[in-house]
């Protein structure tokens, strides 16, 4: 009996700060996830996992970001979205001819596989909102599709994907 009391002693603080630690780290700090659909093909394959960067106050988000956040789709509300940042505040948006265009120049885009099949826009991204695109342009549900406002606000960011951390061989900031 007395074993017990004394592993008790000994470890029941330890255990119990690291459940602390890592539920605080979690929640706040930095949280892994898995992608659960295609959007973001090629950068992102189905099933990757991310480590995503949560301390939004303090992001300074940038064009061509990838982040996670909450759409404003009723239906889906509750679900994570991963894609681009492709609109901030104050920008133009527009979608002609398989190109995207930001603020009147076309912006070159690598990590797609192929040409945007529909044209959108123009739009201007309002203040504290803004605008995704998944890199599988023609098979994403994003801000071009949906139906009652095409901007995120900026209370419904989790955070900046910091890098991919599962397969094994993809480890790794993304292109």
């Amino acid at each position: 009996m007395q074993r017990v009391k004394r592993w008790i002693k000994d470890w029941v603080p330890t255990l119990a700060i690291a459940v602390i630690v890592s539920f605080s780290f979690n929640t706040y700090v930095a949280q892994g996830m898995k992608v659960p659909t295609g959007s973001m093909l090629p950068t992102i394959q189905l099933d990757d996992k991310i480590l995503v960067e949560k301390m939004v106050k303090l992001t300074d988000f940038q064009f061509g970001d990838v982040v996670v956040f909450y759409p404003p789709l009723p239906d889906q509300a509750d679900q994570r979205f991963v894609k681009r940042l492709i609109g901030l505040p104050g920008d133009t948006i527009e979608i002609k001819d398989g190109s995207l265009i930001r603020n009147g120049e076309k912006v070159d885009e690598p990590y797609l596989n192929e040409k945007m099949k529909y044209t959108y826009g123009p739009i201007t991204v309002p203040e504290d909102k803004y605008f995704f695109l998944g890199d599988n342009r023609n098979d994403s549900l994003d801000s071009h599709l949906w139906p009652t406002t095409p901007f995120v606000d900026k209370s419904k960011l989790v955070g900046k994907v910091m890098f991919r951390y599962f397969p094994f061989n993809h480890i790794g900031t993304l292109d």
